[in-house]
């Protein structure tokens, strides 16, 4: 690898970095001290992790070793460790770092009777830790991911206790297994909050230190640590800004994602938190050092695909990096012309102009996300024309329900600032009466499911109201039509597709419900919303629909017919 030069703090003539000689063998690290003065050591030297949790593929973790090293990192954490984890463990000890090599449990296992999965879990954990136990690079084992805490998604009533201290028990003895094959490192165990731990007190004496995962909710830890009376220290293995579900909701009714200096300050915040509890506090990986550009990454991440966002360099700062001087553009604000009833396929501006502290030049682009249409968490572009610095109009998507709207600014020198808010698409509207709103509605099945949302009637369809839906069942053809009361002349007909839609349909009338005329047909059906321009008269209007356009039953959220 070639060598490369970084200027001195000091102001001194810039001096060579050269790749540091790979260590050998296994450190030995302790958690040592006694109660509320502990402190883990390497080789019999303090060590405070400041780290970062792992994101990219362990075969780019070269890659990536100089940038870590310039934020001041020297601690990774994974959440599983198996064959593809050497080139991580490699090139962390590289360059003097070290990893909290996670083993993942999975979360809704039946630990109290499934004694094959404890099993064959176990055994690989031992495969592993046998495997990577003299590695220079491992720093200690994490046993297990938020599995107490999301114990009652799984299970209900009596058996989320069951279920917890069989996961506790188990942790004890996956936690002895390791202590007999690698005294040399500690065990620990992450959940998502910090009612785990009395289980971990109760059950799982073997662990030396605890771990949790907390975002918003992380300057409380130390005062559950001091009421738990607990007996040993903890790392933060996952911290930052708050997220979803300790936010509140915006107008739309969705959560109100921190800005990128509220997000900026949460990691100083975090950190302060952990470390400002002396001799307990041993340290935290924060979330995520990783190249996701979708929903999550943007909500969190430090460097989505490689772009330095506010929140690294404060995390840099903290760890007594030096990461180099320029820094993101800010975005002071942002506005959109219409947040709560834009037309499916019509056009609204933007405004969300950046600024940029080092007065680089900033360029602009705009990405939808459409997370809380259909809980897909990846981004797509958006159509728009900027028409001004930090100014823009966009065009709409034409699938109904809140969408979120990303503006990314650029300084390039490889840093990203964005902003972001909500705005709910909503129908085109329609010249004339709904006449089909509240009149009798049938179909030819309907989901009635309560964990999927439903129930979703037919009558959902004609009620006026664009947050219900009919749902059919998963396969073709299916039919949903309304009766109007008496003989019509229809104009217009608007389906209001949810995200699962029918790709090939014909829109029919009738006087008498048995005797059908088509008066539209389409094979190439998109979703989003179709306002049809039709000429029939029938006292009943049905929309049969032959093929989905997805794997999912067909679903209308309104069902108009216009007079």
């Amino acid at each position: 690898m070639d060598s490369v030069t970084v200027s001195q703090t000091t102001g001194s003539a810039p001096a060579p970095l050269t790749d540091p000689p790979v260590p050998t063998g296994a450190s030995n690290v302790r958690v040592t001290g006694g109660q509320g003065n502990w402190q883990l050591t390497v080789d019999g030297r303090p060590w405070q992790v400041k780290g970062v949790t792992w994101g990219p593929s362990a075969t780019t973790a070269d890659a990536h070793m100089r940038d870590l090293r310039s934020m001041g990192v020297n601690t990774l954490r994974t959440w599983g460790t198996d064959a593809g984890s050497k080139p991580l463990l490699d090139a962390a000890a590289a360059y003097g770092m070290k990893v909290v090599n996670g083993f993942w449990l999975n979360q809704g296992a039946d630990y109290v009777n499934d004694t094959a999965y404890k099993t064959s879990t176990l055994n690989d954990i031992k495969n592993w830790v046998s495997t990577y136990k003299n590695h220079p690079g491992v720093l200690m084992w994490d046993v297990g991911n938020e599995v107490i805490l999301t114990t009652q998604d799984h299970y209900s009533g009596a058996a989320v206790e069951q279920q917890r201290i069989a996961y506790a028990q188990f942790v004890e003895q996956v936690a002895q297994a390791i202590h007999a094959i690698d005294p040399n490192h500690p065990v620990t165990s992450t959940d998502a909050w910090t009612g785990a731990w009395p289980y971990y007190k109760q059950y799982t004496p073997s662990l030396d230190l605890y771990a949790v995962n907390s975002y918003g909710a992380v300057c409380n830890v130390r005062q559950d640590w001091v009421s738990g009376g607990y007996s040993k220290p903890y790392i933060v293995t996952e911290s930052g800004e708050a997220g979803e579900w300790e936010v509140p909701n915006d107008a739309n009714g969705v959560p109100t994602e921190p800005t990128d200096a509220q997000k900026r300050d949460a990691y100083t915040s975090a950190w302060n938190c952990v470390v400002g509890h002396t001799g307990v506090g041993l340290g935290a990986t924060m979330f995520n050092y990783g190249e996701e550009n979708d929903f999550g990454g943007i909500w969190f991440n430090l460097r989505p695909e490689g772009w330095k966002r506010p929140a690294y360099y404060s995390v840099a700062k903290d760890y007594g990096g030096s990461p180099g001087a320029d820094t993101p553009p800010s975005i002071g604000s942002m506005t959109l012309s219409n947040s709560s009833s834009v037309p499916a396929g019509g056009t609204f501006t933007v405004s969300a102009k950046a600024t940029d502290p080092d007065g680089d030049p900033v360029r602009y682009n705009l990405m939808y996300s459409t997370k809380y249409v259909d809980s897909t968490t990846g981004l797509r572009q958006v159509a728009f024309t900027q028409t001004g610095d930090g100014q823009f109009t966009v065009t709409a998507p034409t699938t109904l329900g809140v969408w979120k709207v990303y503006v990314y600014a650029y300084d390039g020198h490889g840093n990203l600032g964005v902003e972001t808010r909500s705005f709910r698409v909503v129908a085109p509207k329609v010249d004339g009466t709904n006449v089909a709103q509240g009149r009798p509605t049938t179909a030819s099945t309907y989901q009635s499911d309560p964990t999927g949302g439903c129930p979703c009637t037919p009558a959902m369809a004609t009620d006026g109201n664009m947050t219900t839906r009919w749902a059919s069942e998963w396969s073709d053809p299916q039919w949903i039509q309304v009766d109007l009361g008496a003989p019509t002349a229809v104009k217009h007909v608007q389906l209001a597709w949810e995200a699962a839609y029918g790709k090939a349909y014909q829109v029919q009338v009738s006087n008498d419900g048995s005797n059908w005329t088509t008066v539209h047909s389409t094979s190439a059906g998109a979703g989003g919303v179709d306002t049809l321009d039709v000429s029939g008269t029938g006292r009943y209007v049905r929309v049969t629909i032959t093929a989905r356009g997805t794997a999912y039953g067909d679903s209308l959220y309104e069902f108009g017919v216009y007079a």
